[in-house]
Formats: C-alpha cells, structure tokens, sequence
C-alpha cells in the first residue's frame, strides 16, 4: 500500500468527506437522514464562523478516510472534543488508517488542553466498539441520546 499521509482537513476536501459521510450512513442504514449540502457543509468548516474541523486520510492523493470534530462543554468537565465521525472508506478498512486517524485526534486533543474525547456507536456495530476498546473508554449505559429538529 502507498504511504497514508494524516493532513487537518482544507476546504477543498469537504466533497470527498461529504461521501465518506453519506457512505456512513449508508452503512448505519440511514442513507435518508444525510440533509446537509455540500454548500452548508463547506461554510459549517470553513466560513466565518466554522463549527468543525477534522483530519483527512490520503493515499494517492485520495482521501480515504476522516475524522470530524467540534468543540463541547461540560459544566463537569469543562472543553471536551467531541468525535462525531470517524470513517474509513471499505475499501481501505483493516490497513491501521483509522488507527492513525483516531491518535491524530487524541494528539489534537491533547495539545489543545482539552479534558477529554466523547463520542458515541451504535450498539450494533461491533467492529466499531472492538476498535475503540483498544483505548480503554468507558461505556455509558446510563444516558438516552436525544434530538430535536430544528428544520424539515
């Protein structure tokens, strides 16, 4: 395999993260639920006000994989980095490239002084929950996700 270069995400990757997010929920089989426009996506990262960042996989100079994240506040805790995706195209999947983007995340994390890394997977996908428990994190059976919707 081609050397895996870990980049921050630019504004010229949000297409290519764009369908290794639609290819997510495809996976989770909720294809439907991906609303979000390229040009909301883009703005959401990188206009005035972004709200995400995140680190891309490239080999060959395709990106084959993402890790998203944003900021989040505990009144316990204080900043906490929240992970909303972590993706590896299939293709790709089992070569250590979510590995890699997962310790970026960490580092990022770290070197930002953050107090710690949240996230969530569903409860089906145990490929995803043996990946993660190579990290020791603690499993919150206690908390009921909740959404509302703000928009149609």
């Amino acid at each position: 395999m081609s050397e895996v270069i870990i980049r921050k995400a630019v504004q010229e990757d949000c297409a290519s993260m764009l369908e290794l997010i639609r290819e997510l929920a495809e996976y989770e089989k909720a294809l439907h639920e991906v609303t979000i426009t390229l040009d909301e996506f883009t703005e959401d990262g990188f206009g005035k006000s972004p709200v995400w960042g995140a680190f891309v996989a490239e080999v060959n100079d395709e990106i084959v994989g993402i890790s998203l994240y944003y900021d989040r506040f505990s009144t316990w805790k204080g900043r906490r980095l929240y992970l909303e995706d972590l993706v590896v195209t299939e293709r790709m999947r089992g070569k250590q490239i979510g590995k890699l983007l997962f310790d970026a995340t960490l580092e990022y994390g770290k070197a930002n002084q953050y107090s710690g890394m949240v996230f969530q997977v569903l409860n089906w996908n145990e490929p995803a929950i043996n990946f993660y428990k190579k990290y020791s994190p603690k499993f919150d059976d206690e908390w009921l996700n909740v959404s509302i919707e703000l928009r149609d």
